[in-house]
């Protein structure tokens, strides 16, 4: 007798717990339309931006320190101060021709910049295109380009703007502007500036991630099926950033720590920032609401293909078998034919 077979323990949490089965259609989209792969690749774009922005910032220098002849010789003084010897002269050296070949440096970083922002621009879209199963038709390449570089202006602005915000209600911006107006050493003070602070960026992050899943798709989404989504990836970045926090305290106290530690957590930064925002926008696009029935695409055209096969008649083997059959055919017959007479 063939028993039923049970559900599973996934099958009866996902059939008890909503919100759970919620978060497994979640996961399978994450993961049938490749979010680990998307997440790298945002991840590369982000590290790689940052060298061409190093130069940009290196021609900034050295464009200001050219029109600041004082401040320049502030800084070679400090040099000459804190390095000495034939290595102190080179560090003077590369300022010099850095300072020199800032127009150079600075047109090269810009070109580089614009270039690896548009790659991760058009990578990020197409990502959460695809965690909103998209299926946008192609406009060009020129159209695509300019469209991927209005979104990165617009990305950066709203970057700007956060880190503004997020600067502003900054908890050690805070305790200074109190210490200007003569307001010291108030536990209690201290703590609730902690908790706005806190609060503040979890505010802010949240309008971020929600314009970034609802506007930044091919095809721009409602904010109201991204706001809970913004939410979920706002709250699991702010506890993110408090363990890197910790963990940039923890690297910094021994020099071979301080000198690759940076580096990786940049990269395991921007790759879980990067999973946070995808698996937001697959949960925002398994939502209830937005699980429509998808277009069945029409089958391909059908392909008629006729055989022509040419008879070109019996073969000489054919005829002499066709032949020895017919004889022998024939001679059965008659005898029978003699049998039935006699």
């Amino acid at each position: 007798m063939n028993e039923t077979a049970k559900p599973g323990i996934l099958d009866r949490l996902r059939a008890r717990y909503e919100w759970f089965d919620h978060v497994m259609r979640a996961d399978e989209r994450f993961n049938d339309r490749k979010g680990n792969f998307y997440a790298a690749g945002l991840t590369y774009y982000t590290i790689f931006a940052l060298f061409p922005l190093l130069m940009v910032g290196f021609a900034v220098t050295g464009f200001v320190l050219s029109r600041r002849p004082d401040l320049l010789a502030q800084i070679e003084n400090q040099i000459k101060t804190s390095v000495s010897g034939h290595f102190g002269q080179q560090l003077l050296d590369l300022m010099n021709s850095a300072i020199e070949a800032r127009a150079s440096v600075g047109i090269i970083g810009l070109a580089l910049a614009v270039w690896a922002g548009l790659s991760w621009m058009a990578n990020l879209r197409e990502a959460l295109s695809q965690m909103w199963q998209q299926r946008r038709k192609p406009v060009g390449f020129v159209r695509t380009k300019l469209s991927d570089l209005v979104a990165m202006a617009s990305a950066l602005v709203a970057i700007a703007v956060t880190l503004g915000l997020t600067a502003v209600g900054d908890a050690t911006l805070m305790t200074k502007m109190l210490g200007w107006l003569g307001i010291h050493n108030l536990p209690l003070l201290d703590a609730a500036l902690r908790g706005v602070s806190v609060l503040m960026s979890l505010l802010v992050s949240w309008v971020l991630f929600t314009w970034m899943i609802a506007r930044l798709p091919r095809e721009s989404i409602s904010f109201v099926s991204a706001m809970r989504a913004g939410l979920i990836a706002a709250v699991g970045f702010e506890v993110f950033k408090q363990i890197a926090s910790i963990y940039l305290r923890s690297v910094l106290k021994s020099p071979a720590a301080a000198t690759f530690g940076p580096v990786l957590g940049l990269m395991v930064f921007a790759y879980i920032t990067a999973r946070l925002v995808l698996f937001a926008t697959a949960w925002a696009a398994t939502s209830p609401e937005n699980l429509q029935a998808l277009p069945v695409e029409p089958p391909g055209p059908a392909v008629i293909t006729p055989r022509v096969q040419l008879d070109e008649g019996l073969r000489p083997r054919q005829t002499l078998a066709a032949l020895a059959v017919g004889a022998l055919g024939a001679l059965g017959l008659s005898r029978l034919v003699q049998r039935r007479r006699n």
